[in-house]
């Protein structure tokens, strides 16, 4: 059994399961006016919110910690940033009676400090998109120290009902019910060997991947399904479970040069690593998280049950061919 006593494991699994509650009351509420970030993709109040209660436990529990995560306050600058603010501070106070708008800004902006030897990595709403359609997300929390990750907890609300993943270096990965209603039970990547009988996740923007590129893999692995199409790391946790097989991060098209961010990869790579599968690069080296925000030693990602991951990097090699 993971040891929910260990000081770190311990708060990371009330932080996570505190703002995945929070997160779908936004949600289920409706709350999802936007801003546009640089690469146009949506910014909720729910991402804001579960930053800034996520930065204020650390900074609270764990003041020397570092917090790297994908939100800052420069988002509240225009007058349509000032009413996010104003909704994004009535929702912290659920949590936080009093809480100020000042205090919000700041507990958000404590997130923006970069990786050292030890840091926490966050994304509050991984997968904006499948929030704001009402589909799947995670909130996605990681410790890593010396580029080793050592503790990843996904909340993913959605997904069979509300689900906690947690896993931490070499004591397994464990799920259990986010209402508490079930205890922590371990879970196991599948035993498929055979690529055609694999089932492959991929995002369920077309955006986030290379759909031509993904067909033709599936054609040589002699995959039989069509993909499921499912947004977030809540993916990692299904190949976790043993609910999919094969997860390719291509690089897509029109960003021939685009590398993962830490906080899209920390957690849900350890969850399926601890629960027995494999998580590399498209070229087989395993994911660096010790050279900043960006995995720029890696090419997009390849997660597996591990039992199929070499015939993945197989086809991988030739279709670059």
């Amino acid at each position: 059994m993971i040891d929910l006593t260990h000081p770190e494991i311990g708060l990371a699994v009330k932080m996570v399961e505190q703002v995945s509650h929070l997160a779908r009351q936004i949600q289920q509420e409706l709350v999802v006016p936007a801003l546009a970030k640089d690469d146009s993709s949506p910014v909720t109040v729910a991402d804001f919110a579960v930053q800034a209660l996520v930065a204020r436990s650390l900074e609270e529990a764990l003041p020397e910690d570092p917090l790297v995560a994908e939100e800052s306050s420069g988002s509240f600058g225009s007058p349509e940033g000032q009413t996010i603010l104003e909704q994004v501070t009535q929702w912290v106070g659920r949590i936080v009676p009093g809480a100020t708008g000042e205090e919000v800004c700041g507990w958000i902006d404590h997130g923006a400090q970069q990786p050292g030897r030890r840091f926490w990595t966050l994304d509050p709403i991984d997968g904006t998109k499948g929030f704001v359609r009402k589909d799947q997300y995670a909130v996605a929390l990681a410790l890593v120290e010396d580029g080793t990750v050592q503790i990843g907890v996904l909340g993913c609300p959605n997904l069979d009902g509300g689900s906690l993943v947690v896993a931490m270096r070499d004591q397994g990965c464990w799920k259990a019910r986010l209402d508490g209603s079930q205890e922590l039970h371990r879970i196991q990547v599948s035993e498929c060997e055979d690529p055609g009988q694999a089932r492959v996740l991929r995002s369920f923007e077309s955006g986030h991947t290379h759909v031509s590129r993904m067909d033709e893999l599936m054609t040589a692995l002699g995959v039989q399904a069509e993909p499921v199409r499912m947004d977030s790391q809540a993916k990692y946790a299904l190949v976790a479970e043993g609910k999919g097989d094969l997860l390719f991060r291509l690089l897509p098209p029109q960003q021939p040069d685009f590398r993962e961010r830490i906080w899209d990869q920390a957690a849900g790579a350890l969850v399926v690593e601890e629960a027995g599968g494999t998580v590399t690069d498209l070229e087989g080296k395993p994911l660096d998280f010790s050279v900043g925000k960006i995995l720029v030693a890696n090419r997009g990602v390849l997660v597996s049950n591990g039992r199929l991951h070499q015939a993945a990097l197989e086809v991988l090699g030739e279709s670059a061919n």
